[in-house]
């Protein structure tokens, strides 16, 4: 099964210079907890979350249409491509404990989003001989790894022998 197969097309965007106001009026209008923050040319640059909103409005002590996207986002992208085989989303989802993934064509612009609840709602039991395209188990072992609780920065040196 594909990424095109399961990701919501025609996701709301922001820009690095929304401010969180608006981008949290949104979220909330669209039901959505995070928004891909697209750069000119419509070029994926980051993600913003509504976590990240009310991180920001509790340390920055600022009205929240005074703090602009690119104050809090991270400029760090784990996307996919529509073509890719969902198994592989879902690993990288595992892998870099995200819930969600902006789907990026080949120039780098937004295709669409795909989150770990698109790829629940499609898992299926494992019968017979031939493999479901994603089974219980492949959800079950990547939720697993991504709710699983991040070590303190300290602790996970020591943890390592460091």
């Amino acid at each position: 099964m594909k990424v095109s197969e399961l990701m919501t097309e025609n996701a709301k965007v922001c820009l690095p210079t929304s401010n969180l106001a608006e981008v949290a009026r949104l979220m909330w209008d669209n039901d959505c907890g995070v928004l891909p923050v697209v750069a000119q040319g419509g070029v994926v640059v980051g993600l913003i979350t509504d976590r990240d909103i009310c991180m920001a409005a509790a340390i920055k002590h600022r009205h929240l249409e005074n703090i602009v996207v690119e104050e809090v986002s991270s400029g760090k992208v784990i996307s996919c491509q529509p073509q890719d085989d969902v198994r592989n989303a879902l690993k990288a989802m595992q892998e870099n404990k995200i819930r969600r993934l902006p789907v990026v064509a080949g120039d780098g612009s937004l295709a669409g989003i795909i989150s770990i609840n698109d790829i629940v709602l499609r898992a299926q039991e494992a019968k017979g001989k031939k493999p479901p395209d994603v089974s219980y188990a492949d959800v079950i072992s990547a939720y697993k790894a991504i709710c699983e609780h991040r070590l303190p920065q300290a602790e996970a040196h020591l943890a390592a022998g460091v």
